[in-house]
């Protein structure tokens, strides 16, 4: 009785722990709206600000993540699966000792392999998702039918948007897509490359209003992230903006942003558990 009573309290306090780690899923409507340099500076806000933190790169055979930190992965997540690696194999050390996980290329195997292939890989990512307090998933442009499954499992969605008409025309139609198959999915919204306040605050507010109009549903804005240069000469440096150029506009602007998502106090905003990630992801994918 009393092995039992402690197997059952190990596996409380487990669960907990699970409990405390969150999902991330960074999206946009259309590519070229600097996704990935937000996923990686965002992260490495999370990570300086004393979170543990796990960048995934789920950009579908086009991975970046590594090119924008300037280093070589050793192995990525087509590896794990082609040459039999576990998931702790192939999570690696990029700038400022952030965890990561590459692309690499042919990425939409990881959405048609097999259902014991697929468990594997589930139950694996179960066993390391306490190690981490976030994680987030940076997604490829656009969704795939494949990719949206996987979407709709995290506890939280950013999405990233430019002013230009196109990019919030597609934002909001991947918020409405997302929202008719889960209701209770937290939407984020993080308006990049602006020129003003006054045309950051009109993008946003276009875009929260009309899912409000339309959708019935709430969107926090976390902040705007200005067109800076330093952004461009950060990229061509292989270094994130964050630490290129700390004092930088974009760079202040970036860690406002953290500090609003951290701090965060969303009366509107319901994550869901972070420990229904797992279970979500069997639900979707093995079938």
């Amino acid at each position: 009785m009393k092995d039992q009573a402690e197997k059952l309290r190990a596996k409380i306090e487990l669960l907990q722990n699970k409990a405390k780690t969150k999902t991330i899923a960074v999206v946009s409507g259309k590519g070229g709206v600097g996704k990935s340099n937000f996923s990686l500076n965002f992260a490495l806000g999370l990570s300086s600000a004393g979170s543990s933190v796990l960048l995934f790169d789920m950009d579908i055979g086009m991975g970046n993540i590594d090119i924008l930190m300037g280093v070589t992965p050793n192995y990525t997540i087509v590896d794990m699966f082609e040459s039999d690696l576990k998931l702790t194999d192939i999570i690696e050390k990029g700038t400022n000792n952030l965890s990561y996980i590459a692309a690499g290329t042919g990425l939409s195997k990881i959405f048609k392999l097999d259902n014991n292939k697929f468990e594997l890989f589930i139950t694996q990512l179960e066993e390391i998702i306490e190690d981490f307090e976030y994680i987030i998933f940076d997604m490829g442009a656009g969704i795939t039918e494949e990719s949206m499954q996987f979407i709709l499992s995290v506890n939280e969605l950013f999405v990233i948007a430019t002013p230009e008409p196109t990019s919030i025309t597609d934002a909001y139609a991947v918020m409405k897509y997302i929202h008719l198959k889960e209701l209770d999915m937290p939407f984020y919204l993080i308006v990049n490359r602006t020129y003003s306040e006054k045309q950051a605050l009109s993008t946003s507010n276009r875009l929260s209003n009309a899912v409000k109009q339309f959708l019935n549903k709430d969107v926090v804005t976390l902040g705007d992230l200005p067109d800076d240069r330093v952004v461009l000469k950060a990229v061509s440096h292989q270094m994130p903006f964050l630490l290129y150029a700390p004092n930088s506009d974009v760079s202040r602007s970036m860690l406002k942003i953290v500090e609003r998502y951290t701090n965060q106090n969303f009366d509107e905003m319901k994550s869901t558990s972070s420990y229904s990630f797992i279970s979500k992801l069997r639900r979707y994918f093995i079938k």
